[in-house]
């Protein structure tokens, strides 16, 4: 959040000091002239140059709200180019006019003093809401990179706060400040801040389809940079520089900043301070009078920003989405629906039986799903995106208790080949799940041999054979990961850590793996670690027992192929499930074998759905493989804290890619009720 709210702040503070510049020239203009019965309407013009600019962002918001998301990309990009180019033209106008500001403005006053107080409103209005608007756009922009509004508007607000304090210590010259420099500075960092948003709204128009290039990767850092660090987020938040990078974001931003900054720094030289208007000029102008209410300009001018804005969201949003309004029940299951254009397509679909329903966009050949809302309540309606192309699409409604109906098939003309989902039955993943029980039950067999004879060297004192025979126990069973949800309180017992236990690991409900690791590595006599180790190799031989019996979903197959190495990178990978061995990377290691052969069961399915994905996934795992390999030496493994930065680094960013690449298997092989 506070990595995305400075250059907000900065913009703020900027936009504001000057805007509350312009204010108080105006204010000091008139109380010097004499005339404060005229400053209600410099505030009146305030007040509608903030209902402006309020608006302004209202509408930018629900526009963008209302568009697909490849035309919000395309949408947001242009924004963000149109905000750099105001920016742009806002540093370089404040460079040159500074000093000048507060003669120019007086004389503006001047001339609207012998006029109408529709004149004067209008010049404190224009003055003002060229920076609100340049604030609401800016803003929006930041906003929308950030992904969130919290930072941005966060930051803005102390920005506007700390300048409308400058601007009234100034106004009571309590404050002095070389306003030259200050805008100098300040533009200096702008011009870094805009390079950044120019670089995030290319790529928004290259994922929006509007510019080419959107592959072609200049700088692809991931598998190098933690894109959660606290480093990388600040980068982001502040200068939009991310890890991976097109060529078109490159030249641009490298473009932008050289050629700007360049002009820049040469700048302009600051004019010359206008000269103070003469005394006779700001003599008392009379006022017009008028029988309209004194308070009816003020409220019209802030109401009717608000109307119009108001009133362009409710247009924008009378509209359904795609159009097109789609029934979902065991009688009228795709009523409503005809034939749509090729591309991305919303329908409002709605409930309009008696149950709870699950609804896909289907390929009634095939059973491919295209797109999908699962829960939809009796009388509600939600939104379901997907692609639409050249095909034959259907609508598959499943109630809870009830017998799944297909609606009539669509023909759509047109388009290239959309997306879509083969669906997974529990009946696919029966085979897999038979497969990967079989490899289990053969590694609870191995890790009961294997933690008996851990048992015999304890009980023997064998300390030093004993810490070798732990680890290629606890290997074993760190290989075994994707059934981890199935072995109930064994895994608890087996490989429980002393985290959130009264006395640690000094605690009698610490056992298992850990428990015998710190004793080993801790220099503790044999006679304290028979117990746990006599304890370690029963619930081993237990779980053997009890493991066939066991229920065990075959969804948790698809699941368990992102979890386990997301475990890895969150416990073995930090150090933090270490008990002194050193070995969290030998335990990466083992889970990594566990994952591929979680994958091999499932490698035919995944080959039907997303060839391509298999092959990105394996050369992930053998970058990992290679990696990790190059950590063990003989029988020893390096420590994760005796990791150079640059291999920790490494592992944890290939892991991370690894862990992405693998994130669609879940939604690939989740079992739908329309299989």
């Amino acid at each position: 959040m506070w990595d995305d709210a400075f250059p907000s702040f900065l913009i703020g503070l900027r936009e504001g000091l000057e805007a509350g510049l312009v204010v108080s020239v105006l204010v000091a203009t008139l109380v010097r002239a004499g005339v404060r019965s005229r400053l209600p309407q410099v505030w009146t013009g305030v007040l509608a140059a903030i209902a402006l600019s309020m608006s302004f962002g209202a509408v930018l918001t629900f526009t963008a709200a209302s568009l697909s998301t490849t035309a919000q990309e395309a949408f947001g990009g242009a924004l963000s180019i149109v905000a750099v180019a105001f920016v742009t033209a806002m540093v370089f106008w404040m460079r040159r006019s500074a000093r000048g500001l507060a003669g120019e403005i007086a004389e503006k006053v001047t001339g609207a003093l012998t006029m109408g107080a529709g004149v004067l409103i209008l010049t404190s209005f224009l003055a003002v809401g060229r920076e609100g608007l340049e604030t609401a756009l800016f803003l929006w922009t930041t906003a929308r990179a950030a992904h969130e509004s919290a930072g941005p508007l966060t930051g803005a607000g102390v920005g506007l706060v700390l300048a409308a304090m400058v601007c009234w210590g100034l106004y009571r010259r309590v404050l002095s400040i070389n306003l030259t420099r200050f805008f100098t500075v300040t533009g200096a960092v702008l011009v870094v801040i805009a390079a950044g948003v120019l670089g995030y709204g290319l790529r928004d128009l290259q994922e929006g389809g509007v510019l080419p290039g959107g592959t072609a990767y200049a700088v692809d850092l991931s598998g190098s940079v933690d894109a959660g660090s606290w480093y990388s987020t600040l980068l982001q938040g502040v200068l939009n520089l991310t890890p991976t990078m097109t060529w078109l974001q490159v030249l641009g931003y490298v473009g932008y900043l050289g050629v700007v900054m360049t002009l820049f720094v040469r700048g302009a030289r600051a004019v010359a301070p206008s000269t103070s208007p003469a005394p006779d000029a700001l003599a008392p102008a009379r006022a017009r009078t008028s029988n309209r209410p004194v308070w009816l300009l003020p409220v019209a001018v802030v109401a009717v920003p608000a109307l119009l804005a108001g009133l362009v969201v409710a247009v924008a949003r009378s509209k359904p989405l795609s159009g097109e309004t789609v029934a979902v029940s065991e009688a009228d299951c795709g009523q409503g629906f005809t034939a749509p254009r090729p591309g991305r397509q919303t329908f409002l679909m709605r409930n309009t039986g008696k149950q709870t329903s699950e609804v896909y966009l289907i390929n009634p050949a095939t059973g491919a799903v295209y797109g999908e809302v699962e829960g939809l309540a009796p009388g509600t309606a939600r939104d379901l995106v997907a692609t639409v192309a050249g095909g034959t699409y259907a609508w598959r409604c499943v109630p809870t208790d009830g017998k799944a109906v297909t609606s009539r098939a669509i023909r759509v003309s047109g388009g290239s080949a959309a997306t879509a989902v083969v669906p997974v039955s529990e009946r696919d993943l029966a085979a897999p799940l038979r497969a990967y029980k079989e490899y289990v039950n053969r590694g609870l067999a191995t890790l009961a041999t294997q933690t008996r004879k851990l048992r015999d060297d304890i009980s023997a004192g064998h300390l030093d054979t004993a810490r070798t025979d732990w680890l290629t126990a606890h290997r074993t069973y760190a290989s075994l990961g994707a059934a981890y949800g199935t072995f109930e309180d064994f895994d608890q017992k087996i490989n429980g850590r002393p985290d959130g236990l009264p006395d640690g690991v000094h605690d009698k409900g610490f056992t298992g793996f850990h428990r015998i690791e710190y004793g080993l590595w801790h220099d503790r006599p044999a006679c304290e670690l028979k117990g746990p180790a006599r304890q370690l190799a029963d619930d081993a031989a237990g779980l053997r027992t009890a493991f066939p019996h066991q229920e065990f979903d075959p969804s948790d197959l698809p699941l368990r192929a992102h979890e386990i190495l997301e475990n890895t990178l969150q416990f073995e990978l930090t150090g933090d499930t270490d008990q002194g061995s050193g070995t969290g990377l030998a335990t990466a290691d083992a889970n990594l074998a566990g994952t591929r052969e979680l994958l091999a069961v499932l490698r035919p399915l995944l080959t039907t759905r997303a060839p391509h994905l298999l092959t990105t996934v394996d050369a992930d795992i053998a970058r990992l493989r290679k990696l990790l390999d190059s950590e063990h030496q003989g029988a020893g493994w390096t420590p994760v804290e005796r990791l150079t930065p640059a291999a920790e680094a490494r592992i944890d960013g290939v892991t991370g890619q690894l862990l992405e690449d693998l994130s669609p298997v879940p939604d690939l092989l989740e079992i739908r009720k329309s299989a």
